[in-house]
């Protein structure tokens, strides 16, 4: 089994990055911290980096996880290699434009680019919004495509140290630390990443934003509301390239025991998303 420290950061294909540049800085409240012809990086955290935009076809994603043993990573490899997983190595070219010491990466069955990082790079300086106070506290979760959520679940129980919070129907929400959950599987028809989450520091943040958002004719999905998995609030909204961005304070539910933990089952319906009574506009949180 590969111990996992944390979700790191993604990667996305864009033809345009300039309107990635200012959608992300502009409208999400993103720092844009470093570009490059091919390259676009975005902070949020203390991390070095929560996106980072490049030049290519949008729907190329890639996420990057940090490895609990940062010398772990040749093992991690064998392994994957010898449960019959496509795998590679990343190249230190690869690894400099991604701000990490080394990496390697892997398919899961749907066919999402997953990658394995160690050592990534650490903000040498606070994030600073690029143009307004957003509440930004970090880099939170994201929603994972996948063709048959059953099957991901167990890849992602049996080779690595996911274990599940909640269902929301066929859906894990699935945590590799205390935190409530990292990635959540939604069911659809091919490999990608569903939606990009930041946590914010209240309530208030999230309601100023829905100001901000009307301000600028972007379209809100989803929100304000609560879930009624992790209790957080939330608020969903289009972004680049067809790709969901989400605001929300959900990361801050604690599995304090995961011995005494159970998971929850929730109903694929609307409440199951939101106590309040919000309304998906949301392909995969269709019931």
């Amino acid at each position: 089994m590969i111990e996992l420290r944390d979700i790191h950061c993604v990667h996305l294909g864009t033809r345009d990055l300039d309107a990635a540049e200012e959608f992300c800085t502009e409208i999400v409240g993103l720092q844009s911290i470093k570009r490059t012809d091919t390259h676009l990086y975005l902070r949020a955290g203390k991390r070095h980096h929560s996106v980072c935009y490049f030049k290519g076809e949008p729907g190329d994603h890639r996420i990057a996880f940090e490895l609990m043993d940062w010398k772990g990573l040749e093992k991690a490899m064998v392994y994957l290699k010898g449960s019959g997983i496509e795998c590679g190595y990343g190249t230190d070219a690869e690894s400099e434009l991604r701000f990490t010491h080394a990496f390697g990466w892997f398919k899961d069955p749907t066919g999402n680019h997953i990658e394995l990082w160690v050592r990534p790079t650490e903000a040498n300086r606070p994030y600073h919004p690029s143009l307004r106070p957003t509440g930004i506290t970090g880099f939170g979760h994201i929603g994972l495509n996948t063709t048959d959520p059953l099957r991901d679940q167990n890849f992602w129980l049996e080779h690595f140290n996911a274990r599940i919070s909640d269902w929301i129907g066929p859906a894990p929400l699935l945590r590799v630390k205390q935190t409530h959950h990292q990635f959540a599987l939604f069911p659809t028809s091919g490999p990608g990443i569903q939606h990009i989450n930041h946590q914010v520091d209240t309530i208030d943040d999230l309601l100023k934003f829905v100001y901000h958002l009307q301000e600028r004719n972007i379209k809100i999905v989803f929100g304000p509301g609560r879930h009624a998995t992790s209790g957080g609030y939330f608020l969903y909204f289009e972004g680049l390239d067809g790709m969901v961005y989400e605001f929300s304070t959900s990361d801050r539910m604690i599995i304090e025991d995961d011995a005494t933990h159970r998971p929850r089952q929730f109903a694929l319906e609307d409440e199951s998303f939101c106590l309040f009574g919000s309304k998906p506009d949301i392909a995969e949180f269709a019931s």
